[in-house]
């Protein structure tokens, strides 16, 4: 019976900054001089800088022989289980009434899907949302019956609001004002009170096989009862055979206006490289909503069936980790439509 685990069970969380020393070093060694070096095709990708860390972990899992969807729930785990990272798991900011709930999916490419929206009380939403996948004749579980279901299944409860979160939450109190800044997930590698989303992780198995995964903690200090996008198969996630994956990442309510993940790969289908067609859902969204986006960050991420990677974002600033079979980690900066609030 798979058992939910707290960071003090002594899983090790890698260090960011020790992460992120590393691979940029090993890019560097292994770039010929004069030239740049031709990237291989990625294992794994996930957003933000952060993400780094947990594509070590996929890919160790990959090396042991794991599937796509081992790799993908494995690298999860890792920002789910920081407690420095305040847009993930635990050590999460909480909704404005003080509660911290997790939201997750996880699909394959043969279409197998399941979720967990607003779970409280359970450190690894990803691996409940597998067992939704796995377990039930369900998609997807929420509130206090994801909690209930995660218990059933052997998940161990453990208090997500910590000191430092609860603070944080405190703080905003004083004034109650919700104004979520773009890219906030990355800034300082720690975050700050206005966090939002997530970390999109999508995987290629040595069979060639994928799966994807998303998984949150949500804005800070939403509404009670708040769902983004993280846990929407099409929206904060989806996973194709014939074409590809994509993941999403920024204020999920305008991922979901244009159902972001699955407009990439169906972008990805007709056959756009990874990059172009995350542009091509960008610019929709701003067609659509116009001058409400102006201030606002919506980044998508996208790993073609062959390996081939690329993301790109609302606002400048949007970062992602790429990862290929051999270990060898590159942090990509994407390109963005606007120039910045």
């Amino acid at each position: 019976m798979t058992r939910d685990h707290s960071p003090s069970s002594g899983v090790p969380t890698p260090s960011r900054r020790l992460v992120l020393g590393a691979t940029a070093a090993a890019v560097a060694a292994t770039a010929p001089a004069g030239r740049a070096a031709e990237p291989a095709p990625a294992a794994v990708v996930s957003t933000w800088d952060f993400g780094a860390a947990a594509n070590a972990e996929a890919i160790r899992v990959r090396a042991g022989g794991g599937t796509a969807l081992d790799m993908v729930e494995a690298g999860a785990r890792v920002p789910e289980a920081d407690p420095a990272n305040h847009s993930v798991g635990y050590g999460g900011y909480p909704d404005r009434d003080g509660h911290v709930t997790l939201d997750a999916c996880v699909m394959t490419d043969r279409g197998e899907v399941g979720a967990v929206c607003a779970l409280e009380d359970v450190v690894h939403a990803v691996s409940v949302a597998r067992r939704v996948m796995e377990a039930t004749p369900h998609t997807m579980l929420v509130g206090a019956g994801a909690r209930t279901f995660a218990i059933d299944q052997g998940f161990e409860t453990t208090n997500l609001l910590t000191p430092e979160a609860e603070a944080a939450w405190r703080d905003w109190l004083k004034t109650a004002v919700y104004a979520p800044r773009p890219n906030s997930e990355v800034d300082g590698l720690r975050g700050g009170a206005a966090d939002h989303d997530t970390i999109g992780i999508l995987g290629i198995d040595a069979a060639g096989r994928m799966a994807g995964a998303c998984t949150t903690s949500g804005m800070a200090f939403k509404m009670r009862g708040r769902v983004g996008d993280s846990p929407l198969i099409g929206a904060g996630l989806y996973v194709d055979a014939e074409a590809g994956a994509a993941t999403a990442t920024g204020v999920g309510e305008d991922v979901v206006r244009v159902c972001g993940a699955h407009a990439v790969v169906e972008g990805l289908r007709a056959g756009l490289d990874p990059t172009t067609a995350c542009r091509r859902v960008i610019e929709r969204l701003a067609r659509l909503r116009g001058t409400a986006v102006a201030r606002s960050q919506v980044a998508l991420l996208a790993l073609d069936r062959h390996g081939m990677a690329g993301g790109f974002a609302l606002q400048p600033g949007f970062s992602y980790a790429v990862t290929d079979a051999n270990g060898r980690t590159r942090i990509e900066r994407a390109g963005a439509l606007f120039e910045g609030p």
